[in-house]
């Protein structure tokens, strides 16, 4: 597998497939994953809304980081718990996700293509 990772062309020399090596470390990653979940199932209770919440400030980081960039999206998920965390010190804790969304609705009206991202033209909008 590092021969391949290295030099895919000079493993493929010495006789090494790089095509099967690879689909047997996604395989072998896959099965591991499977039966990770299935260990974590028995032990907690699972819901098909499970997650779904950690998906959606995924989504509200990279908007607010600018879509299409890692940087971004690592500072819009720095951002956005750091104003969650710090919002519930003057509000309820149920409120943490309302201010996701509210910082949401500010950037999309003032800063649609986010801090780090391409800025948007109001014309083609």
């Amino acid at each position: 597998m590092r021969a391949v990772a290295d030099d895919p062309i000079a493993a493929r020399v010495v006789g090494i497939y790089p095509e099967k090596v690879i689909f047997m470390a996604f395989a072998i990653g896959s099965a591991l994953a499977g039966a990770a979940g299935i260990l974590i199932s028995l032990e907690t209770n699972i819901q098909p809304t499970m997650g779904f919440n950690a998906i959606l400030k995924g989504i509200i980081a990279s908007i607010i980081g600018g879509i299409g960039s890692i940087p971004g999206a690592v500072l819009g998920g720095f951002f956005l718990g750091i104003a969650e965390n710090l919002g519930i010190w003057k509000i309820q804790a149920g409120w943490k996700d309302s201010i996701a969304f509210a910082i949401l609705i500010i950037f999309l009206l003032f800063r649609p293509g986010g801090i780090f991202g391409v800025p948007v033209d109001k014309e083609r909008i």
